[in-house]
């Protein structure tokens, strides 16, 4: 069996991967160790007598995703790429997620590692429906990258992988319907959650009691047995939209503000009121002709949202207005089809769309009205369903699409006129790392307290990970 790996170049080494694991239920599980993958090559070659060195040696070459794969050949993670990968899985495919910001502190880069994360489940029985709150936690380096210490040579491999295997503990909420997206935000010291239901409800839940839960084994086993999953109900529900819908967004410059979009065209701006309650505007921002799909609010300007649509538009909002003026700029014909994502950089005037047209687009808020993108993109061969800008990185973003693709981009490099054309022809200079084995992948985002950390989500459930080219 022919072994393929990603190639290096330009700013670091592409890399891909397959695998091929048992699922657990609410578990999670860290990638094949060098020694697994050797055993595995050595039985497909006892026949032949040689070693899985050699036949490395002599049968791996590089693969692009541009190119299919051919009977017989298998793609192996090349794991000198991540300085950290791990995986898990939920009994019931989690599309939307969110991280929870945490108290242990910025710029964590100190192994292991721990996460807390908010998703939503799509489970084909809508009762069977939850919201999940996970604590990741003893999150190691990638074999191979991690320190050696020869005070460490008596402890036993069983000892050590038990030592370093990464955990799991979770925290259910139960959800009527399925969750269509889910976001996070912390608002007078309470970890709230919105959740956008299939059945066309917005939620809004605190998440204390279940934080506190998966942080003491003690406490989630008397959660589980008080069945507070059951009896946990939102703090507040609008029934006020007319379909079901995706965009939802909170605003980072003033807690608690919320903004919702749904499938018929219509966008709701929720304002806090009293304690545990919202004063929605009944009335809708009008503008879009057709589904929205995704609201991001201005990381700077409390009053300025932006949001995309079906309709093949993106939208500049100014909420202060009445909603039937509110729209300030409109960028028609921004994909060729559907615009299905978009975020907003935190230090620059740039946003970055991503569609069903598989392209991506830089827009330049200074010059949007122009409707000319400043930077675009064609590498994803499917529709884009995720993008998010680094969160202190101005130059970097990253994207997820339908091709099972994530990519890293630099819009910072250039392109190399000395690097040999062949190596990589169709790649564009920008594209600094590809990250594949998710099915259908749905969201990705940064985590903003551990540098260089992507969390996504698919169908085939989670990855969190970190490159080495970021």
């Amino acid at each position: 069996m022919q072994k393929l790996t990603y190639k290096g170049r330009i700013v670091c080494l592409y890399t891909l991967f397959v695998f091929l694991q048992s699922t657990f239920e609410h578990s999670i599980f860290p990638k094949m160790s060098d020694e697994e993958m050797d055993v595995s090559s050595d039985r497909d070659n006892e026949q032949t007598g040689e070693t899985s060195e050699e036949v490395s040696e002599k049968e791996r070459e590089v693969y692009l995703p541009t190119r299919s794969l051919q009977e017989g050949e298998e793609l192996v993670c090349d794991q000198s790429a991540y300085v950290m990968y791990h995986q898990a899985r939920t009994s019931s495919p989690c599309l939307s997620f969110d991280i929870v910001r945490d108290s242990l502190g910025e710029n964590r880069e100190t192994f292991p590692l721990s996460a807390y994360i908010v998703a939503g489940t799509q489970a084909r029985q809508t009762h069977l429906n939850n919201i999940i709150v996970m604590k990741l936690s003893n999150l190691h380096k990638t074999s191979g990258n991690e320190d050696e210490d020869n005070s460490d040579d008596d402890k036993s491999d069983d000892d050590e992988d038990e030592e370093n295997n990464p955990k799991m503990s979770g925290a259910l909420v139960k959800h009527h319907g399925c969750v269509n997206r889910i976001r996070s935000n912390i608002v007078n010291n309470v970890v709230l959650a919105a959740s956008w239901s299939e059945l066309g409800k917005v939620n809004i839940w605190s998440l204390m009691p279940q934080l506190q839960a998966v942080d003491s084994d003690q406490l989630l086993h008397q959660y589980n047995k008080e069945s507070k999953a059951q009896s946990t109900v939102p703090i507040f529900t609008f029934t006020g939209h007319q379909k079901e819908g995706f965009a939802l967004d909170w605003c980072q410059t003033v807690p608690g503000v919320l903004a919702t979009g749904d499938c018929k065209k219509d966008i709701h701006i929720w304002h806090p009121s009293e304690a545990s309650k919202w004063k929605v505007d009944q009335r809708p921002l009008i503008g879009h002709t057709d589904s929205v799909e995704d609201l991001q609010w201005s990381p700077n300007e409390r009053n300025v949202l932006a949001s995309c649509s079906v309709d093949k538009s993106i939208r500049i909002w100014d909420t202060r207005a009445n909603p039937a003026k509110a729209c300030m700029i409109t960028c028609d014909n921004a994909h060729k089809n559907d615009v299905n994502v978009i975020s907003w950089n935190k230090n620059e005037p740039f946003i970055v769309s991503g569609g069903d047209d598989g392209f991506l687009h830089i827009w330049d808020l200074r010059k949007i009205k122009e409707k000319v993108a400043l930077a675009t993109f064609k590498h994803h061969t499917e529709a884009v369903t995720s993008v998010e800008w680094h969160p202190t990185d101005s130059a970097v973003f990253a994207s997820g699409g339908e091709d099972n693709q994530i990519a890293l981009w630099d819009l910072s490099v250039e392109k190399d006129s000395e690097v040999n054309a062949e190596e990589i022809e169709g790649i564009p200079p920008q594209l600094l790392f590809i990250h594949q084995g998710q099915n259908n992948i749905k969201e990705l985002h940064w985590h903003p307290q551990l540098p260089g950390v992507i969390i996504s989500t698919a169908e085939s459930g989670f990855n969190i990970f970190r490159t080495i080219s970021v």
